[in-house]
């Protein structure tokens, strides 16, 4: 059976199919531009991290940035215009820990060409919701069949819309 790590648990946020197709091996990541200067913003933005801070495994995922000692989860992100989405993300991230015996850490969401940051804390109704979305997106990530597409304005900036909607228009 399938897990839902955080990537994926961002991507069930936003859309559906865009998560099964990658939990299922169909990634267009590569050959996206929008994911490409994604890693470079992530890569060459704060380069004394990997010195400071830790890359802790939690078995579904790997933190990149992860100061121990004040508890702190680190995440950069390019543009805030899935924030909701990047926010589930780095709340899982702290369910996780806490799921680990890491209680009270915290999470800090960097848009670096915003020169922005977003604090993020889990919650109990935080907790509760994980929980029930995470058995909601492995039961839709290990059903045989794709979700429809949906139809929205982010589409045509996914590295999927090809894929989506190629033979129409």
């Amino acid at each position: 059976m399938k897990k839902v790590t955080p990537s994926l648990f961002s991507m069930y946020q936003i859309c559906k199919r865009e998560a099964w197709l990658h939990a299922n091996g169909i990634n267009m990541e590569q050959t996206s531009e929008t994911v490409a200067e994604g890693k470079l913003i992530s890569e060459t933005t704060y380069k004394q991290r990997a010195a400071k801070y830790t890359e802790l495994d939690l078995g579904v995922a790997k933190i990149d940035f992860y100061d121990a000692k004040n508890k702190v989860v680190h995440e950069v992100k390019k543009s805030n215009k899935m924030e909701h989405a990047h926010i589930w993300q780095t709340k899982y991230y702290l369910y996780l820990l806490k799921k680990m015996g890491i209680d009270a850490a915290t999470g800090l969401i960097e848009y670096p060409k915003l020169r922005t940051t977003e604090r993020v804390e889990l919650t109990n109704e935080d907790e509760a919701y994980i929980e029930k979305a995470v058995a909601a997106a492995e039961t839709l990530i290990n059903q045989k069949t794709c979700p429809e597409r949906i139809e929205k304005k982010f589409c045509k900036s996914c590295s999927y819309f090809e894929f989506c909607w190629v033979g129409d228009g």
